[in-house]
């Protein structure tokens, strides 16, 4: 990439007479810098000035890289950049990464141009077809991880850039039709020439999502900001949660991989937050009170059964005083029984058994109105300790110490208790304010001293400084100021959600997945993301994550290699970012000097762009930002 400006190689004032022993070998260092800088520059075409808030940015290292962008794709401008200092350690380690060529990672066969590594078709055969026990995450390791980079398929776009794509997207990007045949009558989804459009039909929603949505909103509070986080289970395309976003709700959808074809693909593919998920015999990756509200539009999950597991998983993920929607079997089986293909006996015998373990779990039926029936979850446990005690069958309250562990934590057919209150009116775990409130104010489980180093003032610090880097972000990356440029966000070690809040505060049309690790972080942390009005879930970054190829727009990654030094080995991570990363995408790394020049050196033979700049606070920090663009290529590119 060229550099744009001429500015002062800057080296920082000599602190003690001790510093003179190696002050030559540091102006070698600077006068090669320079004469490589001024090189560098007259080659891209002569030296030009940038305005005063361009150059907030520095070049902490410069290696040059070979790209593969198309002619008329313009790669990621990360404005103005000149060479910082470097301390003896940061030089030594940029001298030792650029004196040897970088590995190159070749491209995959195009076959793996959807490949999945942890929701793998062919590998998920090996595992118990038994509820679903296959269709759950099970991840490559050793030799069968792919040590390639994942394509594109031929003719790949970019995305409409949203709200058109919530309703159309380009048929190279997914190109699958059929649902488009099975799911016809239901309006899901069709073919229209070059494109896919989305009418946001669904089989329980003929008249529209946006109508289904209103007929839930006659039944339940979906206006006045109390329902923020919703889940939906069994997604479909997720028109449900494509709806809702207009509502000020944002719901996490999920979907086993295949059930549908490329169902989740699609999904994202039109800017709507999902994941490959199923229930089976693993928690859900989510904290527990996480969601204001849970749903089911005939999502084909077999509530009654297992005594009621798959409830009582949805009751541990739904906050105090959350409701769950059911609508599809069984629910007004007396109008579509025939078209079921099932007897009014068995119907009714599957409600009973629904409506037997909401009571188990202290719900409260709402109502039944037509084709939707909504329950609510108490908003504390008190009342139904005591009720409990005069039932002869009743789950057990679960004796788990950790309700937030959910990482291959296996589900249990007991009920997950809430918080201890001292008052039948409180709200177990604390009460969330109204959005969008909640986004900034102090979260319950900080108050209560649920996070571990983590206070009021720590909390309110932290959004502060995310908003400071975020402003950072954009002086940098023109990018940001693109309308539609970013849609599908990922943060890979979301901390207490400050990125996310900070992009949510500066109203930039956009959603996040906050991955909270599960090393390293109290799993407390995943909790306060929810209870800001955001989304995320648990990973591991030694394994895959679970969504399609190309799902994100841009990945922050604050800290997380040396988090994951001694873990496993750098490339598992970035080609796993690059897999799902789209093309002419964006990465930011936060890290410490040493580690990103060893990142870059790996990057560098992963057709990405990159450059390193300084920390927001200026050059003398030695935590640095590396900035990547993802060069656009497809499966019809021969490997360099």
């Amino acid at each position: 990439m060229g550099v744009r400006s001429a500015t002062k190689l800057h080296i920082p004032p000599a602190h003690s007479a001790g510093r003179r022993s190696f002050f030559l070998p540091l102006a070698a260092v600077a006068l090669l810098c320079s004469a490589s800088y001024l090189l560098g520059a007259w080659q891209h075409g002569g030296f030009s000035f940038s305005s005063p808030s361009s150059r907030l940015a520095s070049v902490a290292t410069q290696i040059s890289c070979t790209t593969t962008l198309a002619p008329s794709t313009p790669s990621l401008d990360f404005s103005a950049h000149h060479a910082a200092a470097f301390d003896a350690a940061a030089a030594k380690a940029a001298s030792s990464a650029s004196s040897s060529a970088p590995r190159r990672y070749p491209a995959c066969p195009a076959e793996y141009s959807e490949y999945t590594p942890c929701e793998d078709v062919k590998r998920s055969l090996r595992y118990p077809r038994d509820r679903l026990v296959y269709r759950e995450r099970h991840c490559p390791s050793g030799r069968e991880r792919l040590r390639c980079l994942v394509p594109a398929p031929a003719g790949y776009r970019n995305p409409f850039p949203w709200p058109a794509s919530r309703d159309v997207a380009w048929f190279a990007n997914v190109p699958h039709k059929e649902l488009t045949v099975e799911k016809a009558v239901q309006n899901w989804i069709r073919v229209d020439g070059d494109k896919l459009r989305f009418p946001g039909g669904g089989t329980m929603f003929p008249h529209g999502a946006d109508a289904y949505i209103d007929d839930i909103g006659k039944l339940i509070p979906l206006h006045d900001g109390s329902i923020r986080t919703a889940l939906d289970t069994g997604c479909g395309v997720a028109s449900w949660g494509a709806y809702l976003l207009s509502r000020d709700i944002l719901a996490m959808s999920f979907a086993p991989r295949d059930s549908h074809e490329a169902q989740v693909q699609f999904a994202l593919e039109r800017g709507v937050p999902a994941m490959i998920g199923v229930l089976a015999s693993n928690r859900l990756t989510y904290p527990a009170r996480a969601f204001d509200m849970a749903h089911c539009s005939r999502c084909l999950i077999p509530w009654h059964l297992y005594d009621g597991l798959y409830l009582m998983e949805v009751d541990r993920v739904l906050r105090p005083g959350g409701y769950w929607i059911l609508s599809g079997p069984p629910i007004n089986w007396k109008k579509y029984w025939k078209g079921w293909e099932r007897s009014k006996e068995d119907l009714n015998a599957e409600q009973q058994a629904i409506e037997a373990v909401a009571r188990s779990l202290c719900w409260t039926k709402i109502k039944e109105a037509g084709d939707i029936a909504v329950w609510q979850k108490p908003a504390n446990h008190v009342a139904c300790k005591a009720s409990r005690k005069a039932a002869k069958k009743s789950p057990p309250f679960c004796s788990r110490k950790n309700p937030d562990a959910a990482w291959y934590d296996k589900m249990e057919a007991c009920v997950t208790p809430l918080p201890e209150v001292s008052d039948a009116s409180e709200v177990a775990g604390g009460a969330v304010k109204k959005w969008p409130q909640r986004l900034t104010a102090v979260p319950p489980r900080v108050s209560a001293g649920g996070v571990k180093g983590v206070t009021a003032k720590a909390f309110l610090q932290d959004t502060e400084l995310w908003k400071k880097r975020v402003r950072h972000y954009r002086a940098v990356i023109n990018q940001f100021e693109q309308k539609g440029r970013y849609r599908n966000v990922l943060d890979m070690d979301a901390g207490l959600g400050g990125f996310a809040a900070a992009l949510a505060s500066a109203s930039y049309p956009l959603w996040v997945m906050n991955m909270v690790p599960t090393v390293g972080k109290n799993s407390s942390a995943l909790g306060v993301i929810y209870e800001r009005g955001l989304i995320g879930s648990y990973q591991d970054w030694c394994e895959g994550t679970s969504t399609y190829p190309r799902t994100y727009d841009l990945i922050h990654a604050d800290s997380v290699f040396t988090l994951y030094k001694n873990r496993c080995e750098m490339d598992i991570i970035l080609l796993e970012m690059d897999r799902i990363l789209r093309p002419e995408g964006t990465v930011i790394i936060r890290d410490d000097v040493d580690m990103l020049v060893k990142i870059k050196s790996v990057a560098d033979g992963m057709r990405w762009d990159s450059q390193i700049v300084d920390h927001e606070d200026g050059p003398l920090v030695r935590e640095k930002i590396l900035l990547v663009a993802k060069t656009y290529w497809t499966a019809k590119v021969q490997d360099q």
